[in-house]
């Protein structure tokens, strides 16, 4: 298999034991069972796997490990989890049972402390910051947190120096207002975030072709995540998960 030089990385929303998939952020359809998903993917060959838990911090509950340690037992790709982790025992358990890098959201912002110690604990490669970023009326971004839910009034750029200084290898960058909408990513954002830091910078929100993760990619980006592109098929959003051909991949990143 040819190696591509650019991560292109699906990211799938759990709530509770199924995948759903939101429009910017709101109204989640259920789109299928995390592990034949899994099961799917691993025939894709795909490069990395993201799963989020978009109910597990609205609710107050830690990650669902039951499930997150069926899910790595069938994964043959690397994987990333994020959603209700807020310690560090939960950290090194989602390493533990086989999840490779871990997404900080709404601990990133309110125990920063947390970033360091999992980075002196595991390394910063093991450790991703994600900024759920909304533009507001007058043209300025700001950083979300709690699914989207609360305004931390924090500037995106500033954000993600700090998270980078405090020790995360990666930053998972998503526009709230293109999620879903499969119309392009954000790329002054983009541009802007990943201009400011030396840390990769994964793309997420909006792509919907493929021409979208160049865009993302000229405009910054290290790594390019996709949703709905790889769950949905045609007009009607009919769930089909799917994947790009790596031949497909090779070209767009020549």
């Amino acid at each position: 298999m040819l190696m591509l030089s650019t991560r292109v990385i699906p990211t799938l929303l759990l709530r509770g034991d199924g995948l759903v998939k939101t429009v910017q952020f709101k109204a989640p359809k259920y789109v299928g069972d995390p592990i034949n998903a899994v099961k799917i993917f691993n025939e894709k060959e795909v490069d990395e796997l993201c799963f989020l838990d978009i109910g597990a911090t609205p609710a107050g509950k830690e990650p669902n490990f039951e499930l997150l340690t069926r899910i790595a037992s069938q994964a043959f790709m690397p994987l990333a989890y994020g959603g209700g982790v807020s310690s560090m025992s939960q950290i090194l358990k989602l390493l533990t049972i086989g999840f490779e890098k871990v997404v900080l959201n709404t601990s990133a912002a309110d125990s920063p402390e947390l970033i360091r110690s999992a980075a002196d604990e595991a390394g910063s490669q093991s450790v991703v910051v994600s900024m759920d970023v909304k533009r507001k009326w007058n043209g300025r971004y700001t950083v979300m947190v709690e699914s989207g839910a609360k305004d931390i009034k924090a500037d995106p750029v500033e954000y993600a120096k700090r998270a980078e200084d405090a020790g995360a290898g990666e930053v998972y960058l998503n526009s709230i207002d293109r999620d879903g909408v499969m119309g392009g990513y954000d790329l002054k954002l983009i541009e802007s975030v990943s201009s400011a830091v030396s840390v990769p910078v994964v793309a997420a929100g909006g792509a919907g072709v493929l021409s979208h993760f160049r865009d993302a990619v000229d405009s910054g980006a290290t790594a390019v995540s996709a949703g709905s592109m790889f769950v949905f098929y045609g007009k009607h959003r009919a769930v089909l998960i799917t994947y790009p051909e790596y031949r497909e991949l090779v070209r767009l990143f020549k």
